[in-house]
C-alpha cells in the first residue's frame, strides 16, 4: 500500500458512503473482482467535483459504471461520456445506469478508447482516466485536445502499488512495459509547459493535472 494500512483503515472508517444504490453496487463489484475506484479515491474525487463543478465529463474506462454514477450523483446538470471496450461489462454498466435513475445523464461509447477519443470533437471540463495504465501515455494527446483550458485531467492508479519507485529490474518482467510507460507519462505531466500536475498518494496514487493554456506541445517520443 502507498500509505500505511492502519492509516487507510482509519480514514475509510470516517466515510459516510455514497447512498444505498452505489454502496450496494460497490459491494457487488468487490465480490466479483471488478476493478472500481477505491474508497479514498472516491472521497478525493467527490471533493474535486464539488470544487470544479464540471458540466461535461469524459471518463476513459467504465467497467460496471460505478465511477460514472458516482460523478453523476455528485454533480448537478452534468453529463458524463464514458468509454468501455470490454464486451462483458458493457451490458452490466448499461443496466446499472438504467436502475440508478441517472442514465439520462450518461452516454456510454463502446469500443477502443484511443480510436473513440480520436473521433471525439466535444470539449470537456474534466477527464477521468481509469483504463489500461500502459495506454495513458497514448491517450494523453487526445485527452489534452478535448480538455478545455482550465479543465482538469484526473489519472487514477499512477503509482502502481509502489512499483513506480522501484528499479526496472525489480519489477516483474510482465509489468515492465506498463512501468516504463507510466514513468514516462508522469514525467510528461510534470514537465510539459502549460500543464500543472500534482501527484497525490491517495490509495494507488492519482495525478491531478490542470490544463493552463490552449496550445500544449508534448515532447516527442
Amino acid at each position: 500500500m502507498i500509505i500505511p494500512e492502519r492509516m487507510s483503515v482509519y480514514i475509510n472508517s470516517l466515510d459516510v458512503g455514497n447512498g444505498a444504490f452505489l454502496d450496494e453496487l460497490e459491494q457487488e463489484a468487490l465480490r466479483d473482482d471488478v476493478p472500481i475506484i477505491r474508497q479514498d479515491m472516491q472521497s478525493f474525487l467527490k471533493v474535486l467535483l464539488a470544487m470544479h463543478q464540471p458540466k461535461q465529463i469524459l471518463e476513459v474506462g467504465t467497467a460496471v459504471g460505478f465511477s460514472a454514477l458516482l460523478m453523476a450523483a455528485n454533480t448537478e446538470m452534468c453529463h458524463i461520456t464514458t468509454i468501455e471496450k470490454y464486451e462483458k461489462r458493457i451490458p452490466v454498466a448499461k443496466e446499472n445506469f438504467q436502475k440508478s435513475g441517472m442514465g439520462h445523464r450518461i452516454t456510454l461509447l463502446e469500443g477502443d478508447a484511443l480510436a473513440i477519443m480520436q473521433e471525439l470533437t466535444g470539449t470537456y471540463d474534466m477527464i477521468f482516466m481509469d483504463a489500461a495504465k500502459g495506454q495513458y501515455i497514448h491517450f494523453l494527446p487526445d485527452a489534452l485536445r478535448l480538455l478545455r483550458t482550465g479543465g482538469i485531467l484526473i489519472s487514477d492508479n499512477v503509482l502502481q502499488d509502489g512499483d513506480i519507485i522501484e528499479s526496472h529490474y525489480a519489477v516483474e518482467r510482465r509489468n515492465r512495459t506498463i512501468y516504463r510507460r507510466m514513468r514516462e507519462y508522469l514525467y510528461v505531466l510534470k514537465h510539459t509547459d502549460g500543464l500543472l500536475t500534482s501527484i497525490v498518494p491517495v490509495e494507488d496514487g492519482a495525478a491531478v493535472t490542470v490544463k493552463q493554456k490552449e496550445a500544449i506541445v508534448l515532447p516527442k517520443a
